[in-house]
Order: C-alpha cells, then sequence, then structure tokens
C-alpha cells in the first residue's frame, strides 16, 4: 500500500476522452462532476493545478468538423476557437464554488528557457498563494508540432517539476497500466510500480481514444520524468471521478508509481 494521504500539492490532468463526446461536443455533465470533484479536493487543503487537453476537439465541434485536421493551420485554428470555449466552461463551474481559475498555455521553449522557466514558475507559485486554481494546456495555437508538446502526459509531468509537485495524477478511461492490453481477459492490473521496464512500455504502445493523441506510453513517459524530480505518479479511471476521494485515502484502484 502506497500512502498518498499526506500530499498535498496535486497536478491533475485529464485527456479530451475524459471531458468530450465523440463527437467532440463537451460533455457538460462530465465536467460539472469533475470541477465539483476539483473544487471539494481543493478545499480539503490541497493545492490543485489542472492541466487539461480538449481545445482542438471542442473547436472542431463549433466548426461542425467530422474529423481532425491534418493541416497545422487547420488544427491551430481550432485550438483557439475550442481553448476560449473550455475556459468560459471551467470558469463558470469553478465559479460555482467559488473558486477562482487562472488559464496559462505553454509550449515547451517556456520550460527550455532558463528566465521564462522561472516566470512560470513564479506565477503559479503567487497563484497558489492566492487560492486560485491554474488552468494549463498546451498552447497548441501558436506551437510547432515537431518540436512542442504532441500530448499533454507530458506537458503534465513538465508542469509537476515546474510547481515542485507532491503528486502528478493522470485520469484516463482504464483502471492503470496493465501488464498486456487491459482489452484482454487475462490482463492484469499493476497497481504499484517501482521501476519502468521494457516489458511495461511494450505492453503500453498504441494510441488512445480517437480524439486523444496520446494513450498509455505517453503516460509511463510522464512517470518517468516526473520521477526525476522525485515525484510520484498516478494513472487511474475518469469514469468515475470520485475516486479522487478514494485516492487520497488509499483506496482508490489505480496504478502508482513510487
Amino acid at each position: 500500500m502506497v500512502d498518498l494521504s499526506g500530499k498535498k500539492r496535486v497536478v491533475i490532468k485529464v485527456g479530451t476522452s475524459n471531458i468530450a463526446h465523440k463527437t467532440g461536443n463537451i460533455n457538460i455533465k462530465r465536467v460539472e462532476n469533475l470541477v465539483r470533484v476539483i473544487a471539494e479536493v481543493r478545499s480539503s487543503g490541497r493545492e490543485v493545478i489542472f492541466v487539461t487537453s480538449g481545445a482542438i476537439s471542442v473547436g472542431m465541434a463549433r466548426m461542425n468538423l467530422t474529423s481532425r485536421p491534418t493541416e497545422t493551420a487547420a488544427k491551430q485554428a481550432c485550438a483557439a476557437i475550442g481553448q476560449s470555449a473550455l475556459m468560459n466552461i471551467y470558469d463558470t463551474e469553478f465559479a460555482k464554488y467559488d473558486r477562482i481559475v487562472a488559464q496559462i498555455l505553454m509550449t515547451r521553449d517556456v520550460v527550455s528557457n532558463k528566465e521564462r522557466r522561472q516566470n512560470v514558475k513564479n506565477t503559479l507559485e503567487r497563484l497558489l498563494e492566492m487560492g486560485v486554481v491554474p488552468i494549463i494546456n498546451a498552447n497548441d495555437t501558436v506551437s510547432l508540432e515537431e518540436l512542442d508538446f504532441d500530448e499533454n502526459d507530458t506537458l503534465s509531468a513538465m508542469v509537476a517539476k515546474l510547481a515542485e509537485a507532491d503528486l502528478l495524477i493522470m485520469f484516463t478511461d482504464v483502471d492503470g497500466l496493465y501488464d498486456k492490453n487491459p482489452a484482454e481477459p487475462d490482463a492484469k492490473l499493476i497497481p504499484v510500480v517501482e521501476k519502468i521496464t521494457q516489458e511495461m512500455i511494450h505492453a503500453a504502445k498504441g494510441k488512445g481514444s480517437e480524439l486523444s493523441s496520446g494513450g498509455m506510453l505517453t503516460k509511463l513517459e510522464a512517470a518517468m520524468l516526473a520521477k526525476e524530480d522525485d515525484i510520484p505518479s498516478v494513472i487511474l479511471n475518469g469514469e468515475r471521478l470520485e475516486i479522487l476521494y478514494d485516492l487520497f485515502e488509499n483506496n482508490a484502484v489505480c496504478t502508482v508509481f513510487v
């Protein structure tokens, strides 16, 4: 049993499949529930940094596109359209619980540039001191895909390192890391991982949902990044968002990377 009850500063990452329908439209009920749970976690005394995907898919839905654009400019346009809609929804929902949110859009040069990196660290620290919930996404509108974050699992690990977080939580659509494809009947959940092996990496290969750009492999990479700074990571199922309560009571079905 890994004790996570004392973790105070947490980064919570959700993927597109956790907050949107397959059409790309926001799953309002799911987002309402997500915000309620995060607000309650914040009210328990924990500091929460929220990393969200979904801007491109929401923009696609707004523009009635049935498939993800392949042209860079089209994807960036969808991100610009979707990001404002996404933040409007989060701002409205968090306000119901008297929580103020702040938007931070990041590109990889923010992490690699010493001065920009420090600016982000300072901003995050001050926002948390003020009781604000920072909401972070990749700045897909200006990013270069071949040089920047191609998914937000990596971004969430970078944010955890910048914020000196106590825990990185990544929601997905399965209970955690399995020893093989979880669709296979004899697949077994791995509850605790002390070392990521080549066998785990091989079993994790494969893309996520049609709307997402990541999968289990990118979550393993994020866990390895977080481990560089001794930050434990958790992969757990976003189908029942109240599982966050179970997590901090050490009762969640999930995978913990220690």
